[in-house]
């Protein structure tokens, strides 16, 4: 027979109480597993993972050969390198041009909307000057507009200065960022202390000084939140191209992969549904290469103002 002491418990404590010496034990909330949210978890991975697997198996494939077996298993006939040989010289080559210009984009754009979200929120959020709370009201009602409904009035701003079917296009409306203005704005809030820039005044740093110095390391994890968030919305950009672009010189990915996917649809024009696939592929490496590089800074972006003290 076993013999089990309990421990005596302190007053006022909330702990559970431990039995030592038997066979049962209360099950710490942190070991407690839901059947319904593995099976939820289960499905949300298949949801995302299904179409990359579906992308990375049909890209070895040839033209006949995506007809010809079954789409999430492996053709006989592995065109992998054969494939991205012939995206990168197909039609002259157009489109390695179409890869910088989305390259061109990202950095002018994003950086640029990164950059000035930067130096805007920390602005918003450190310093007080009177219209403060009418400038947060635009910030958060340009938050709730979409895109696509300032669509029009920019092309027709932007026909009426003659820049339309240019890079400036599609760079300058990229570099604003509500959200990213907002985001950085509540994040400097809390990750930069008042006290620390009062210490770094007091000693009589000047406040190019101490936002270079001070500020900006802290900012750091904040700062690549809104990158990533500008960069994956400036490279899966397609429908601000759509009405801005008609050089096809100057497409992005996005827009020349379905300028080749339309090829079927048109009278004696060659259907290239492998190279779409292929270019497809290629097209989100450098996207999946950026959140794997910056995953930690992302993540503490994210978590950055969830616990106060």
């Amino acid at each position: 027979m076993t013999t089990t002491a309990r421990t005596p418990r302190a007053r006022g404590s909330a702990g559970p109480l431990v039995i030592r010496g038997g066979r049962r034990r209360p099950s710490s909330p942190r070991g407690r597993r839901s059947a319904t949210l593995t099976a939820v978890a289960a499905i949300m991975l298949v949801y995302t993972l299904l179409p990359l697997a579906w992308l990375v198996i049909n890209a070895t494939k040839t033209q006949e050969g995506l007809f010809g077996s079954f789409g999430l298993w492996f053709d006989s006939d592995f065109a992998l390198f054969r494939n991205i040989a012939a995206t990168f010289t197909y039609d002259g080559g157009i489109f390695t041009r179409w890869l910088l210009n989305t390259v061109l984009y990202v950095l002018a754009g994003a950086g640029g909307a990164t950059l000035l979200a930067t130096v805007a929120g920390y602005g918003l959020a450190k310093f007080d000057f009177p219209g403060k709370k009418a400038v947060f009201a635009i910030v958060i009602g340009a938050v709730a507009v979409p895109g696509t409904a300032l669509a029009v009035p920019t092309f027709l701003m932007f026909a009426g200065l003659g820049l339309t079917d240019t890079p400036w296009a599609i760079i300058i409306p990229s570099l604003v960022s509500p959200f990213g203005l907002y985001l950085m704005w509540t994040y400097a809030a809390d990750a930069v202390p008042d006290e620390i820039l009062e210490s770094a005044r007091v000693d009589g740093a000047r406040e190019f000084q101490t936002f270079f110095r001070i500020s900006l390391p802290l900012l750091a994890p904040g700062i690549v939140t809104v990158l990533l968030f500008a960069v994956v919305a400036t490279w899966n950009n397609y429908f601000l191209p759509l009405i801005m672009l008609k050089d096809p010189a100057w497409y992005p990915l996005t827009l020349g992969l379905n300028r080749w996917n339309a090829q079927a649809s048109t009278a004696g024009s060659e259907a290239i549904f492998n190279l779409v696939i292929t270019g497809s592929l290629l097209t989100i490496v450098p996207l999946v290469a950026a959140f794997l590089l910056l995953q930690r800074y992302w993540q503490s972006g994210l978590a950055a103002g969830s616990v106060k003290e």
